[in-house]
């Protein structure tokens, strides 16, 4: 019986090399790096799979793999993620997109809004893709960190939301004029005991300081809801995303603040993941 050939055998190989690597989806990654790598789409990769490769492309392939296999994260290594349908640069100075993080996107797009304040936007995702399903609102995206704005500037030209949407070096409110029919942040919230325990994906490669505030992990909930009520429009909302186990207390913070109607709200996984409130 004969063996593969062509690219199917270094497919092979590196669904091997990044299995050994301890990836969780090894031949999924395998054949992500090789479609990017030959530019072509997943589904026209089987096309190029008994092609002889070229030596260029072979090294470049095998480097990509290379990557993978010291766990950097996908998205780092071909530089883009997919979020609510949209393709968002990424770079090692901003958290990967996650889908969990959509159910801020669905709870938002519930009620109308014309202005919005995403608090430590890293990528833009969150605002970018509200702007351009609300082609009306205009925003503010702050963070502390220029080289997450710098990202999040590339995400909003490239969604065509720049010129509704200021990008502000900010801690948390600071600077921040104004009141808004929306904030919603999705802020560092994993106590620093925790950093250890998360993937090599994470713990290694994104930026400590958006995975963590500090030791309990609710150091950005407790600023965010002392500076939402001066911030907030009269009946303006905030969304909040929050790590497992946080729900209760963090609804209990947004009481304390003064908001209204507070609830939380599922992702697809049935986990509480939203926690939102109103102003009076």
């Amino acid at each position: 019986m004969r063996g593969a050939t062509g690219w199917r055998a270094a497919l092979q190989a590196a669904t091997a090399r990044l299995a050994a690597a301890g990836v969780e989806d090894p031949a999924g990654d395998a054949r992500r790096l090789l479609a990017h790598a030959l530019g072509l789409s997943r589904e026209r990769l089987v096309l190029a799979l008994d092609a002889a490769p070229g030596a260029a492309a072979a090294e470049h392939f095998a480097g990509l793999v290379a990557l993978r296999a010291e766990r950097r994260p996908l998205a780092q290594i071909t530089g883009r993620r997919l979020f609510w349908g949209r393709a968002f640069a990424v770079t090692p100075d901003v958290l990967d997109p996650r889908p969990e993080t959509e159910t801020l996107v669905v709870a938002a797009l519930e009620a109308p809004f014309g202005r919005l304040l995403d608090l430590g936007t890293g990528s833009g995702c969150l605002a970018v893709t509200l702007l351009a399903e609300r082609p009306a609102a205009t925003g503010v995206a702050s963070d502390l960190s220029a080289a997450a704005l710098a990202v999040a500037r590339v995400n909003a030209a490239a969604h065509g939301v720049a010129g509704r949407l200021a990008v502000l070096a900010a801690d948390w409110f600071e600077g921040v004029a104004g009141r808004f029919d929306l904030i919603l942040s999705n802020p560092p919230y994993i106590p620093a005991a925790g950093l250890a325990a998360l993937a090599p994906e994470v713990r290694l490669w994104e930026p400590a300081g958006a995975l963590s505030p500090g030791p309990d992990g609710l150091e950005a909930f407790r600023a965010i809801l002392a500076g939402a009520g001066a911030h907030l429009a009269p009946g303006g909302r905030i969304l909040l995303e929050v790590g497992a186990g946080q729900a209760g207390e963090v609804a209990a913070l947004a009481r304390a603040a003064g908001l209204r109607g507070v609830h939380a709200r599922a992702d697809l996984d049935g986990r509480p993941r939203v926690v939102a409130a109103r102003a009076p």
